[in-house]
């Protein structure tokens, strides 16, 4: 099992739906923000591992407060995490092969807003 941990959070899903119906730049520009402080976390925490096999991923969310809806949060955020994974190389893809499931939680954490993730590697 492999974790990883990005301090504060991501901008969610609502943010990029803004961002796209602005200009598609835009939005592209935000996911592209958000990406490049994930592989950063990766880089640092994980180096260059590089994972063969399937796997399984859990994803606990700590938000400073709950005016966020956690659909908003997990969907623009778990898509954002597994596209630097394959960008980092960690996956090889982020395709049903390679990522067999997912689970998300929800915490608060008002001082430490941050994203765990834990990579389960499926035998």
């Amino acid at each position: 099992m492999y974790k990883l941990m990005i301090k504060g959070r991501l901008d969610n899903y609502n943010d990029y739906i803004t961002a796209c119906r602005t200009h598609p730049m835009k939005g592209a520009k935000l996911k592209g923000k958000n990406e490049e402080k994930v592989k950063a976390a990766i880089y640092e925490q994980l180096g260059r591992l590089r994972i063969q096999n399937p796997v399984y991923i859990k994803y606990r969310w700590y938000e400073r407060d709950r005016r966020r809806d956690l659909d908003n949060v997990s969907s623009f955020g778990r898509k954002v995490i597994q596209d630097a994974l394959v960008a980092t190389k960690v996956l090889q893809n982020d395709g049903w092969k390679n990522i067999t499931g997912f689970q998300d939680s929800f915490f608060v954490d008002a001082e430490n807003p941050r994203i765990e993730i834990e990579i389960e590697v499926v035998e």
